[in-house]
Order: C-alpha cells, then sequence, then structure tokens
C-alpha cells in the first residue's frame, strides 16, 4: 500500500513563516517575536503605560489596548524610545511627567529633547505642595552628607557648587529651603555668572516672592523644618 509522506511544518505565531524544523522556529526571531520578548523590560513598559496613557487622554479611550496592539502599532519604536529616556532620566513624579508630555501638544518624535524635561521641571517646582519639595531637598541633601560623611544640614556651606547647581536645576533643591535660609541665599552669592544661568529660571526671585507671600502656612512650615534641623 503505498504511503503517503506529509512533512510537518512549524509555523511562527507572530510573522506566520512556516519551518520543517521546530528547533529552526526556535530560534526564529521576527520584529513582531522580538516585541513579544521585550514585554517584560522596564523600558518597554514604562512604553506601553505612555501608550495607553496617551489614548486615554487624547481620545479618553477608558479601557486600555492590549500590548499585542501595542506591539503591532506604527508608534511602538518611538514610545519605546521614549520608554528608555524615562528610565534614564528618572524624573520627578514620572506618571506626571507623561501626562505633561501628552498634553504638551508636543509631536511623540520630540518626547525625549532634555528641552522639554526642563520645562516641566521648572512647572513643577513653581507648582508642586511645598511639603512634597521639602522632603525631597532633605532627602537629597542627607545623600550628600553620607557621601560625604558630613552633617547634611552642612549642605549649603559645603557642598561643590556645581553638584548644588544640578541638584537645583533638575528640582532635587527647592528654592522653598534655599531661599528661606541664610546659608543657602550665601551659597548662591558664592555661584558664578554660569551656575546662575543654569538655574535662572528655577530660582526666580520674582516669582518666590509672590509665592511665599502667597502661601503664609507654607514658609510657617518651611521656617519650622529649618529651626528644627538647625539648617543655619
Amino acid at each position: 500500500m503505498l504511503q503517503l509522506i506529509v512533512n510537518k511544518t512549524y509555523s511562527c505565531q507572530f510573522c506566520g513563516n512556516k519551518y520543517t524544523q521546530e528547533k529552526t522556529l526556535a530560534v526564529h526571531i521576527c520584529e513582531q517575536k522580538r516585541r513579544y520578548l521585550a514585554k517584560d523590560e522596564k523600558h518597554v513598559n514604562i512604553g506601553y503605560i505612555a501608550f495607553n496613557k496617551f489614548f486615554q487622554l487624547t481620545q479618553k479611550l477608558g479601557q486600555n489596548k492590549t500590548y499585542e496592539e501595542f506591539a503591532r502599532s506604527p508608534y511602538y519604536n518611538a514610545f519605546v524610545k521614549f520608554g528608555s529616556f524615562v528610565n534614564n532620566t528618572n524624573p520627578l513624579y514620572p506618571e506626571k511627567f507623561i501626562d505633561y508630555v501628552i498634553r504638551s501638544g508636543v509631536k511623540l518624535d520630540h518626547w525625549c529633547r532634555d528641552e522639554l524635561y526642563t520645562a516641566y521641571i521648572i512647572e513643577l517646582i513653581k507648582t508642586e505642595p511645598a511639603d512634597g519639595a521639602i522632603q525631597r531637598t532633605i532627602k537629597t541633601m542627607m545623600e550628600w552628607g553620607d557621601t560625604n560623611s558630613a552633617p547634611w544640614e552642612h549642605y549649603f556651606q559645603y557642598v561643590n557648587l556645581n553638584r548644588a547647581t544640578h541638584n537645583i536645576k533638575e528640582g532635587l533643591v527647592s528654592p522653598w529651603l534655599v531661599l528661606n535660609t541664610k546659608a543657602g541665599k550665601e551659597m548662591l552669592n558664592r555661584m558664578n555668572d554660569e551656575q546662575l544661568d543654569i538655574i535662572a529660571l528655577v530660582i526666580d526671585p520674582q516669582f518666590w516672592i509672590k509665592r511665599f507671600k502667597a502661601l503664609p502656612a507654607d514658609v510657617e512650615l518651611v521656617k519650622d523644618v529649618i529651626k528644627e534641623a538647625v539648617i543655619l
């Protein structure tokens, strides 16, 4: 009796390509399979979160899109690139930053630009509650103290001015403490013109004078913290 020999084939569930050997399929990598295998990577996950947030905020979509929909989207690479930017930058309040870039109206391809993050930081610093800014500043000062084996409350007197410039620019050290302490204001006086230019939009005296006057209870909170910590 004549028997027909039928060769079994193995198909990729992602692209549909067929292979005669299972081991060939196992080592096969197509773009969709690569994206599936990357789904648990942190930057990809951030991109997926931003992808869903984009549709929620711009199209009022209540239900999240699936990861498969994300992986097959023509915007996948752009969102994953943004996820890498967020992961590397480690922004203050990452979820707020994602909301900010979506609502900014800036093109997706431009979300990874440093100037957009800088604009976000400046807006955040000028609008966030004083208690959050104080907590983050003290944490930064304590980390400096641990690194330098120094009392953290001496940060303003002895911190490297380049580091202080970076800390202020990135929102890690807030004007709430810098401008309400003698040591903080003396630190600003020791900075050179280049350093002052870098932090000019954050340390905006006219803005902060108005904000301090408008929020006297928050100023009292700052003074209590300064007194308790013995920050000069």
